[in-house]
């Protein structure tokens, strides 16, 4: 929710029970912006805002910088800082991958890399797989790779416009359709997951969009990988 809305929620009379400063905690707002009435939108920022407005629904995976490059014209240069001040007025925010997407959920257990002194030295030994994101003219596409550790060969890839598990399902069962079974695939620090109808087996590690092996194939855990026995 963004700070307007939470704004907007603020009882400023206070009442019986919640003060404005325990209002003002519990949503998350600086008193500072709470105290001090806005100032009204003066008639210089009318037209870039509904200039703005128009842009961010046309694009709106654009940021400041783009936006003041877009709003400039060559007898008149608008500030990014103006850009900036003026999207957090209007409450809007450049639609994209953030940052320290790969941070852990809190209490999610880290498990040792396991990988760290094997000698790679042959085709079909290690296979790794990740996920990246390719920009394109309107926003970003998700890419799904497996690779050979040895080769350092593309072995199968699939891109989506969804983080969605059947790219990458698509994208290891064509790798193992091609070039048979790894010794080990790795991939990075997931979600631990047991295999359905073994309640006493370890937990595995699982990525977000995975889902269950071909069948005949046995999968275990092998830190921040997998070993197919």
């Amino acid at each position: 929710m963004s700070a307007p809305d939470r704004r907007g929620m603020l009882d400023r009379k206070g009442g019986e029970k919640l003060s404005v400063r325990r209002q003002c905690a519990l949503l998350g707002l600086a008193r500072s912006g709470v105290y001090r009435r806005p100032r009204p939108a003066s008639d210089n920022d009318l037209q870039p805002m509904r200039r703005l407005d128009e842009l961010f629904t046309r694009h709106p995976f654009l940021g400041s910088r783009r936006m003041a490059e877009l709003l400039s014209s060559p007898g008149q240069r608008v500030n990014r800082k103006r850009v900036q001040r003026l999207m957090r007025q209007m409450g809007i925010a450049a639609l994209g991958p953030r940052p320290k997407t790969t941070r852990p959920a809190p209490g999610h257990k880290i498990f040792p890399y396991l990988l760290r002194d094997v000698v790679v030295e042959r085709p079909n030994q290690v296979w790794a797989a990740d996920i990246t994101y390719i920009p394109i003219g309107r926003g970003f596409l998700y890419l799904v790779a497996i690779i050979d550790w040895a080769s350092r060969a593309v072995l199968s890839w699939r891109l989506s416009n969804t983080m969605d598990v059947s790219f990458c399902v698509s994208a290891l069962e064509e790798g193992l359709a091609r070039f048979g079974k790894p010794e080990i695939f790795n991939t990075d620090q997931c979600l631990p997951r047991r295999r359905p109808g073994a309640a006493n087996s370890p937990a595995r590690l699982l990525p977000a969009c995975w889902s269950e092996p071909t069948s005949g194939s046995r999968w275990t855990a092998a830190g921040g990988g997998w070993t197919m026995c």
